[in-house]
């Protein structure tokens, strides 16, 4: 079971349930927030994309306190598969399911473009499908993607292996040009950009589609 999650302003839950249940010809349910526990088959939760209760506060800051998130973060906790997109990885982090925040784009302007990526580390699920160093393009929108962390977390990211996903010619202002990152037991995945926007050709390219794909395999 793909179970993804949906807020008060989510936008991108039923782009991801086509790419798992169409193409990928998984069990999929969508989860609203207000539920206290995840199926209990569930083998990957996804949080995805959109403006999660307008954005307010901060994003993500909000939709941490869902009542969902709770078993969310005991399923991750637990070792369970979590992948955050755009606003889902703002949700990681406020959860503190990852490290670090994510601020207003260095333009203090929305960005919404395809994005020429590289594949960091495939030493975990969630890229294993791709080689090392590979350039990858998919789509980003966001207005809050500029990743920021200490000097010792940045460190700590770096030593075990955590920045999986970084771009080419940064467009918002992340230190050490961090598109996406993961948890030290690496279960847990957020990133930046949207795999679910780059699942067939005819939109554009498939590269996403993957990514998605190794997750079920």
């Amino acid at each position: 079971m793909i179970a993804i999650l949906q807020f008060l302003g989510t936008n991108c839950e039923r782009d991801m349930q086509y790419a798992y249940q169409t193409l990928l010809k998984q069990e999929v349910a969508i989860i609203w927030h207000k539920e206290k526990s995840l199926p209990s088959n569930t083998k990957l939760v996804v949080i995805p994309g959109g403006f999660s209760y307008g954005d307010y506060l901060r994003s993500g800051a909000i939709a941490r306190f869902a009542p969902i998130m709770q078993d969310v973060i005991r399923y991750a906790n637990q070792g369970g598969l979590v992948l955050g997109i755009c606003n889902g990885f703002q949700i990681l982090t406020e959860s503190k399911l990852l490290p670090g925040v994510l601020k207003r784009n260095i333009n203090l302007s929305f960005i919404s473009k395809q994005q020429n990526l590289i594949i960091a580390n495939t030493d975990n699920k969630f890229l294993s499908a791709y080689n090392k160093n590979q350039k990858i393009t998919l789509p980003i929108a966001h207005a809050d993607g500029n990743y920021f962390a200490d000097s010792k977390t940045l460190e700590s990211l770096e030593e075990n292996h955590q920045i999986l996903l970084t771009y080419e010619d940064n467009p918002n202002g992340s230190l050490k040009n961090i598109a996406g990152i993961c948890n030290k037991e690496k279960n847990v995945f957020g990133l930046m950009p949207h795999p679910e926007r780059a699942i067939e050709k005819l939109i554009g390219g498939d590269q996403g589609l993957v990514m998605l794909k190794s997750l079920c395999d």
